[in-house]
C-alpha cells in the first residue's frame, strides 16, 4: 500500500537535507529503517536550528553544508549549554522540548563517535561533547499530564454532542452566513466521516490522511494502516464510525467529482475549472477539526486530542491497557499508561470517603 503522506514527508526530508551537512544525510539513511520520515525531518529540523546558531555566534565561519567533522569534535560543554540556554530563553522553547532537541544532537553525535567508520576504521569523532551534557530533569508525573490533558479532550457525553455538532448544529449556528453554510453542505458528510473515524478508531492523523478506499474492510469494520516503523496493522472502528463513514462514501463520488482512479478514502473538492479532486491534506484534516472546535467551544481540541479522547474512553470501557497500547499503535507502554490515570474516579471516591463522619 502506498502512504502518499509517507512518501510526502520523504520529499520534505530530503530537501531539507540538501541543506545541511554530508554526514548528516548518512546519519538519516542509518536511520531510515528504524524511525518514520515525519520525525526524522523533526530531527533534521532541530539540526538546522542548532547549525544556524552556530553560525550566528560565529562558532563556523561559513555555510551549512561546510561545517566539518572537525568543529564539532572541538565544541565546548560551555558552548552547547549556550545553545540550550539560546532555545530557552529566546526560542522560549519548554523543558521538554529543549530535551528533545538535545536527544536529536545526542543521537548524530553518537553516530559518529561510536557508529560511523572512516575508511581505516576510525571514528568519524573522538571527542563527543554531547556526550557530557545532561537533560534537564523533568519533574511532571504521569498524573500531572493527564491531569493538564484531561480539560482538552472529550468526556462523557461530549463524544456524541461533538459529533452531532459537526453532523448538524454547525450548520445551524451558520445558516444566515451563505458562504459558511454552503461549504458546510458540501463537506459535513466527510467531515462528520473524518472526527467519527478518530473518535472511534484512536488514529493519528497520517494513518487517517494515508486510507485509500481498499484499506476499509466494511465486514470487519475494521482499517489497515502503516503505523511506526512501517508496521503493516488492521486497526478496528466502531459501528457509529462506520455509519458515518457509509454515508460519507454515498456521496464522494458526486459531491467531490472523483476520478475514478484516485483511491483516496478523504479527498478535497476541485479546485478551479479544470481542477481535479486529490486526496485530503493533514493540514486541512488540523484546519477543519480547528474550525469545529472552536465553535464548539473546546478551542484546545486538535486531531491528537480526538485520539486522546478515544483512547480514555476505550480505558474506561474496556480497562485492558495491553489491547489499547495495540489499538493505539504504542511501542512503549508507558505512553499508554497515560490513560490510566484520567478520569481516576475511584481514588477521588476514596478520598471524598475519607471526610465522612465515622459511625458511633
Amino acid at each position: 500500500m502506498v502512504n502518499p503522506a509517507k512518501q510526502q514527508n520523504f520529499k520534505k526530508l530530503q530537501a531539507l537535507l540538501n541543506e545541511l551537512p554530508w554526514y548528516v544525510e548518512e546519519y538519516i539513511n542509518h536511520k531510515l529503517r528504524k524511525l518514520s520520515t515525519a520525525s526524522l525531518f523533526n530531527y533534521c529540523h532541530d539540526y538546522k536550528i542548532f547549525f544556524n546558531w552556530m553560525i550566528t555566534e560565529q562558532l563556523w565561519i561559513g555555510s551549512i553544508k561546510d561545517i566539518p567533522l572537525e568543529r564539532l569534535e572541538q565544541l565546548t560543554v560551555l558552548e552547547v549549554e549556550g545553545f540550550l540556554n539560546f532555545l530557552h530563553y529566546e526560542l522560549n522553547n519548554k523543558e521538554l522540548t529543549v530535551n528533545r532537541k538535545l536527544s536529536a544532537l545526542k543521537s548524530l553525535f553518537n553516530y559518529l563517535q561510536n557508529i560511523a567508520e572512516t575508511p581505516d576504521l576510525k571514528p568519524y569523532i573522538n571527542r563527543n561533547v554531547m556526550a557530557k551534557i545532561e537533560f534537564n530533569e523533568i519533574k511532571e508525573t504521569i498524573e500531572t499530564r493527564a491531569n493538564k490533558m484531561e480539560g482538552k479532550i472529550l468526556l462523557g457525553d461530549e463524544y456524541e454532542q461533538f459529533r452531532q455538532f459537526v453532523a448538524r448544529d454547525y450548520g445551524e449556528l451558520n445558516k444566515d452566513n451563505k458562504k459558511i453554510a454552503n461549504f458546510y453542505q458540501l463537506n459535513k458528510e466527510r467531515d462528520t466521516a473524518i472526527i467519527s473515524l478518530i473518535l472511534g478508531s484512536g488514529l493519528r492523523l497520517s494513518e487517517l490522511v494515508g486510507l485509500d478506499l481498499d484499506d476499509i474492510d466494511f465486514s470487519k469494520y475494521c482499517a489497515r494502516v502503516i503505523r511506526k516503523g512501517n508496521k503493516e496493522q488492521f486497526v478496528f472502528f466502531s459501528q457509529i464510525a462506520m455509519d458515518d463513514l457509509q454515508e460519507y462514501l454515498a456521496v464522494r463520488t458526486i459531491k467531490y467529482q472523483v476520478d475514478k482512479n484516485n483511491k483516496a478514502l478523504f479527498v478535497a473538492a476541485p479546485m478551479g475549472p479544470k481542477g481535479k479532486s486529490r486526496r485530503l491534506t493533514a493540514r486541512s484534516v488540523e484546519k477543519l477539526v480547528e474550525k469545529y472546535a472552536v465553535a464548539f467551544g473546546k478551542p484546545a481540541l486538535s486531531v491528537h486530542k480526538l485520539r486522546h479522547s478515544f483512547a480514555t474512553r476505550y480505558h474506561a470501557e474496556i480497562n485492558d491497557v495491553p489491547k489499547l497500547r495495540r489499538q493505539l499503535g504504542h511501542s512503549s507502554i508507558q505512553t499508554t499508561m497515560i490513560y490510566t490515570h484520567i478520569r481516576n474516579d475511584d481514588l477521588k471516591v476514596a478520598v471524598d470517603k475519607m471526610d465522612m463522619p465515622k459511625e458511633q
